[in-house]
């Protein structure tokens, strides 16, 4: 996509000095910026760089003066990173606003969608399928029978959603996750074999959720998993059966949450955290990166650990952790003074 600084000024609301028909279609670093890029400068730290940078637009605050000749058109605004970010997500929308039907693909005859469906090349929409507005769904993408999907929401490439998932509106799924997969049920044999429990629930996924690349999240044993409003979810998490996420809780990648888990709302939780079966964690919850969760934990807690508890008991614990050695040796340096007293006592 191409775009004129004057178009871009126009976007932004900023002030243009420069050329106004010079045309940009790439985004750069402004230390990396070439002829056709458009960067942005809001750190003091990179200022030298509107110097030398080879950027043909630059977004720069409003309170910028040059203390040298600049060879970039100028955009000037009240922030520059927000103007930036601003453009991101106008550039983003335009370049994901795709529509129509590509073939081939598959929609069957008794699914409903609404406008601006976008379907991608070989994909397919199951039986009694609901779609609403504006929804993009990418190439290699399943939607299995009785799938509900709300406005705006998109699938990127290789998506899989299983039969009878519920899915709110402005929702993305990264390439290759999976919604709705069986929950790892299984009842042991007297003869050590197991015996696979069928998992009828299913996956409901409210408003303003967004789920990371090759995350996975099975569907109930009975009843519902619930991934609940503005949770954002991190590549390649597992979230098992009958699982709920609270509202705005953020978890980074490679955690994995066992069945019948319940977290609350508001909760940050770090990368490679492990959760224990059928615990309830509070609202507001912090628990820091490869932390292994195995019990309930109340409001506001912060936890560390391989056995996850009390962050500031962790990190008392730590520092004699750390110390062990010197601990032992003047443990041992005790044990020899207290054995010369004795010598001298019984002597």
């Amino acid at each position: 996509m191409k775009f004129t600084a004057e178009q871009i000024a126009e976007i932004l609301e900023g002030e243009l000095i420069g050329n106004p028909n010079i045309i940009v279609s790439k985004l750069s670093k402004i230390e990396e910026g070439g002829e056709g890029s458009l960067t942005f400068l809001s750190n003091p730290k990179y200022q030298n760089f509107i110097y030398t940078t080879r950027a043909s637009v630059t977004i720069v605050n409003s309170t910028f003066i040059p203390e040298a000749s600049v060879s970039t058109t100028l955009i000037k605004v009240s922030d520059a990173y927000g103007a930036f970010t601003k453009l991101l997500e106008f550039y983003n929308k335009v370049k994901l606003n795709k529509t129509g039907i590509e073939q081939p693909s598959f929609i069957d005859e008794s699914a409903q969608y609404g406008t601006d469906l976008y379907l991608a090349c070989f994909s397919y929409i199951g039986k009694n399928v609901k779609l609403g507005s504006n929804v993009k769904i990418y190439p290699n993408c399943y939607v299995g029978d009785n799938v509900e999907i709300g406005n705006g929401v998109t699938l990127f490439a290789g998506v899989k959603v299983y039969s009878e998932t519920l899915i709110g509106n402005n929702c993305t799924v990264h390439s290759g996750s999976i919604i709705g997969s069986d929950g790892f049920g299984f009842a042991p044999n007297k003869d050590g074999s197991y015996t696979k429990i069928p998992q009828i629930g299913n996956v409901v996924i409210e408003d303003d959720v967004e789920i990371g690349a090759c995350t996975t999240i099975d569907r109930a044993t009975m009843g519902s998993t619930f991934i609940r409003k503005g949770v954002k979810l991190d590549n390649q998490i597992q979230v098992g059966h009958n699982v709920e996420i609270g509202e705005n809780t953020v978890i980074a990648a490679q955690t994995g949450i066992a069945g019948s888990t319940k977290i609350g709302k508001n909760g940050m939780i770090g990368g490679q955290v492990g959760f224990a079966g059928h615990i309830t964690i509070g609202d507001n919850v912090r628990i820091k990166a490869k932390s292994g969760v195995s019990k309930n934990t109340k409001n506001g807690e912060i936890l560390q650990g391989p056995l996850a508890f009390n962050d500031s008991s962790y990190s008392k614990s730590y520092i004699h952790f750390k110390n062990f050695p010197k601990i032992i040796s003047e443990i041992e340096e005790l044990k020899k003074e207290i054995l010369n007293l004795k010598t001298k006592k019984n002597g």
